[in-house]
């Protein structure tokens, strides 16, 4: 009887660049380390933006409906309802003007400093010679401390002793100018020192967009017989428009950071000299002091959600 001999049967081996898988087995691309690695990475940032940012907001939301005065426990008869919100817009005195000051500051922000900050990016952008010094002089501001810059433009402000003051002759004479000190002034003193960190910061960030622009736009405007300032307006600007929305957005988020420096420009008085008179007139109770300020905070918050809603809603448009 002649002897059969069974072969096994043939298993199919992967092609090259194929994974190997078995029978039963789902295939993961990722690894498990891969995996543990991607949780570090995205669960660290989360977790700190979670404790950092979104908790602290939604405390101040809860504390805006109190009258906690910060010490001891928090229960349901400190729950004061809308009390501080119609307190602040309707009892409260100094927030209107203080208002009233931040939106003269992103006036200032919106149509002075910003269009000088592009203005320089554009010509920075025309390659002149030390062009690269040009942007470090004009960045350094951006760069020093919030400390340094208010040390720096005391000295240029003083009355007596500063570089305006002496530069104009007024120094020794009877018409020294309180630049800080006299309220009719002292805004936009501060509103020219403001300006100085912002214009090299909007002129970084659109000379960036500027860079990025095609070209053969530029030479078909040219050769359209466009002149350099027709170009920009009708072919630069245009382009750069989510560049333009990002400027808007810091913009407006800069000026609404600076309010309670307007709180406190409003009264041409130092802060604590300020709260202690407030206080001691009764017009403002020290147990209310936490409540009223988280209303505050969440009132710039909600006026701060339009341009950031506003910027996100285009980036998505733009993302499909």
């Amino acid at each position: 009887m002649a002897r059969t001999s069974v072969s096994p049967a043939r298993t199919e081996t992967p092609e090259a660049g194929e994974p190997a898988t078995t029978p039963g087995r789902r295939y993961h691309v990722l690894t498990r380390y891969d995996r543990r690695v991607l949780m570090l990475m995205v669960g660290i940032p989360l977790i700190l933006d979670l404790i950092l940012i979104w908790w602290p907001t939604a405390a101040s939301i809860v504390l805006s409906f109190t009258d906690w005065d910060g010490i001891g426990d928090l229960t349901s008869q400190n729950f004061i309802g809308l009390k501080n919100y119609q307190f602040l817009l309707t009892g409260y005195t100094l927030f209107w003007p203080a208002f009233a000051h931040n939106i003269i500051w992103l006036g200032w922000l919106t149509f002075v400093a910003t269009p000088i900050g592009m203005f320089f990016a554009v010509l920075l952008d025309r390659e002149l010679h030390g062009s690269r010094i040009y942007q470090s002089v004009f960045f350094l501001p951006v760069v020093l401390s919030l400390v340094v810059v208010g040390f720096i433009w005391e000295l240029q402000f003083s009355p007596t002793d500063g570089f305006i003051n002496n530069a104009l002759g007024i120094a020794k004479s009877d018409h020294i100018i309180d630049w800080l000190g006299n309220p009719r002034i002292n805004l936009f003193a501060i509103l020219i020192a403001t300006s100085w960190r912002h214009i090299g910061y909007i002129m970084v960030i659109y000379l960036a967009g500027l860079k990025s622009v095609d070209p053969t736009l530029r030479e078909a405007a040219k050769v359209d017989g466009a002149n350099e300032v027709q170009t920009f307006f009708r072919v630069i600007f245009p382009v750069m428009a989510p560049i333009n929305v990002v400027i808007a957005v810091i913009t407006a988020i800069e000026a609404l950071r600076a309010f309670d420096i307007a709180f406190i420009i409003n009264q041409g008085k130092n802060g604590l000299e300020l709260l202690s008179i407030l206080i001691t007139n009764n017009s403002i109770s020290e147990a209310s002091l936490v409540g009223r300020g988280s209303a505050i905070a969440v009132i710039l918050l909600i006026i701060s959600l339009g341009p950031i809603i506003t910027f996100l809603s285009r980036v998505m448009r733009t993302s499909q």
